[in-house]
């Protein structure tokens, strides 16, 4: 389970909500907190139907290679890169949805630093692009 959120997580949440890009937020540690309704149509589930997700189960759900089809490491993920230097990542890679289409796509993940300087997680975003 997911614990109470920051304030400004919850209002990551609610901008997320209300935008029209694919979003999806994590916590400090990774664990999926939230997609908006876009990303619902990329990742292959609703929020509603999947929920909060823990950081060790996210790897096998979606399966994440390169372009060209090469397994990546969970660490090579602009995801994970955020999380561990706290700095954006930016990258193209390939992932199967929870419906099981493979789909290639851009990603812009961004640290989410709240007053005094406290890490609170990752803002991702990211679109389907073409082979």
């Amino acid at each position: 389970m997911v614990a109470q959120q920051p304030l400004e997580m919850i209002l990551v949440r609610q901008l997320a909500s209300y935008l029209a890009v694919p979003i999806w937020v994590t916590d400090q540690v990774g664990n999926l907190i939230y997609y908006n309704e876009p990303a619902e149509l990329l990742l292959g589930m609703s929020f509603e139907d999947a929920g909060p997700i823990d950081a060790e189960r996210i790897p096998d759900m979606f399966r994440a290679t390169a372009l060209d089809g090469t397994p990546l490491a969970a660490g090579d993920l602009p995801l994970s890169m955020a999380l561990s230097t706290k700095a954006p990542a930016h990258g193209r890679l390939r992932f199967s949805g929870l419906d099981g289409a493979t789909r290639a796509i851009e990603v812009t993940a961004i640290p989410i630093t709240g007053q005094g300087e406290r890490f609170l997680g990752v803002m991702v975003t990211f679109w389907e692009i073409g082979d």
